[in-house]
């Protein structure tokens, strides 16, 4: 046979061998005989001195909801893990050029990865395959649904970011044994959760940072990836219900300042502090338990201090103008009166020209005492007369001025009770302004530092 024969024959035969070949993975599987592999209890690295690394991945597909009651975070996440088998190879062009397959999981060692904030288990569909490459590379892949604590800083509620972790790392094995790391960077991260994020409830998801770290317990340092989420709460509906109501509420009570003193004033404050109070008790039910007050919170009490202390005032006005019919005041009051006339009104800005018969209350007593020590010694006087001392023309004239004194007194006992009345009526008019101005000046004060809370 010529040689030209023999490798025709050896062509042919080659070329017949290659389209009988079949390409299977149970001929894969076969070959890598993975019941001989180490046991699931086994970690799979030849060398125990050398580390497993396990790379971790995780992509934020929604921000189910954030309970600032209880300060837990309920997320929807897909996470990804991967390590490597060192009993595991094979070469894809022995096998057709596969790379990889789907193997049931329960055959595998699998690192003891957990989330350290859970703080209940976390819900996930069945999926009991891993992704085995052919250079060992063993990849976990599932969506979970996960309820993680997360502290939260309301100081500037409903204004304010929230940034809650999720910290990634074996429970058992210490970083000896597996170490823990990030399979992409915080900007990779970040722009894969964009892609699928879906926007639902009061939180807009804003970032997402990636970082190492270790965690030392009991003198055994472990190895954690820390993802660090991002989170801005919806102010709108917090302003519509709550805020702006709040505001309306500060200015009518400011605003009844201007109302007459009285009833009206009274029930018309009392009123608005009622209304305000449903709002903090509104307020305090959406408020976590917490060891700082937002500004929210202290701005409310604060104006229900303020509404407190102008009602106050009011009823203390009213008082006052009490006082002005009531023609019997003791020496307290009087003093009282005295001072809020003459030294706290020109400090508020009043011009009152005062002489000396304008306070004619401090001198009542004096006055009517004056005259009836005149009036009695004059009756003393035509008692003890005799009708021949005393002419007719002189006993008409001292009758005469008799009459004029009792009438002086008359006029100047008027004069008092209405300079008295006019008096309480000024006082509590200085009293008033003092209260506006109390007013004004305080809520101005926590208007500029709430403001500049929310503003920084």
């Amino acid at each position: 046979m010529s040689i030209y024969a023999v490798c025709l024959f050896l062509t042919a035969f080659l070329v017949g061998a290659c389209h009988s070949r079949v390409c299977s993975y149970q001929d894969l599987l076969s070959s890598l005989n993975l019941t001989d592999l180490p046991g699931l209890d086994v970690r799979p690295v030849k060398d125990w001195t050398k580390p497993s690394v396990v790379y971790v991945n995780v992509i934020v597909y929604t921000i189910v909801s954030l309970d600032t009651r209880l300060q837990t975070l309920t997320t929807y996440i897909w996470f990804s893990m991967a390590w490597r088998n060192e009993f595991i190879s094979w070469n894809p062009d022995d096998f057709c050029g596969i790379d990889k397959m789907f193997v049931y999981s329960d055959i595998f060692w699998h690192p003891d990865i957990y989330i350290y904030e859970m703080v209940d288990e976390a819900k996930y569909p069945v999926i009991p395959y891993y992704i085995v490459h052919s250079n060992g590379k063993i990849v976990s892949d599932k969506p979970l649904r996960i309820i993680t604590s997360c502290k939260l800083n309301i100081y500037k509620f409903p204004f304010d970011m929230q940034s809650c972790t999720l910290s990634l790392g074996p429970y058992i094995h210490p970083i000896s044994q597996i170490e823990v790391l990030p399979k992409v960077n915080s900007r990779k991260v970040f722009a894969n959760s964009m892609e699928i994020f879906v926007n639902k409830g009061e939180w807009t998801f804003m970032d997402i940072v990636v970082a190492n770290g270790t965690v030392e317990s009991e003198n055994v340092t472990y190895s954690q990836v820390i993802y660090t989420i991002t989170l801005k709460r919806d102010y709108i509906v917090y302003l519509v219900d709550l805020i702006i109501p709040s505001y309306f509420l500060v200015f009518l009570d400011f605003a009844s300042m201007f109302m007459p003193t009285g009833s009206e004033r009274l029930s018309f404050k009392i009123s608005i502090v009622l209304g305000f109070s449903v709002l903090l008790v509104i307020l305090f039910e959406i408020l976590p338990n917490s060891e700082t007050l937002p500004v929210l919170g202290i701005f409310c009490c604060a104006c229900m201090g303020v509404m407190v202390v102008s009602i106050v005032g009011s009823v203390f006005t009213s008082y006052m103008n009490r006082l002005s019919n009531n023609n019997n005041e003791s020496n307290v009051l009087s003093s009282l009166k005295i001072w809020i006339i003459k030294y706290l009104a020109p400090v508020l800005g009043f011009r009152l020209k005062l002489s000396n018969n304008d306070l004619a209350t401090t001198k009542n007593c004096k006055v009517s005492k004056k005259l009836e020590e005149i009036l009695e010694v004059q009756n003393k006087v035509i008692a003890s007369a005799t009708e021949a001392d005393i002419s007719p023309e002189v006993k008409q004239i001292k009758n005469l001025l008799i009459d004029v004194l009792k009438i002086h007194q008359e006029l100047v006992l008027a004069r008092t009770e209405r300079d008295t009345r006019s008096e309480w009526q000024v006082a509590a008019i200085v009293v008033d302004r003092l209260i506006l101005i109390v007013h004004l000046i305080a809520l101005v004060a926590i208007f500029l530092f709430v403001v500049s809370v929310w503003a920084t």
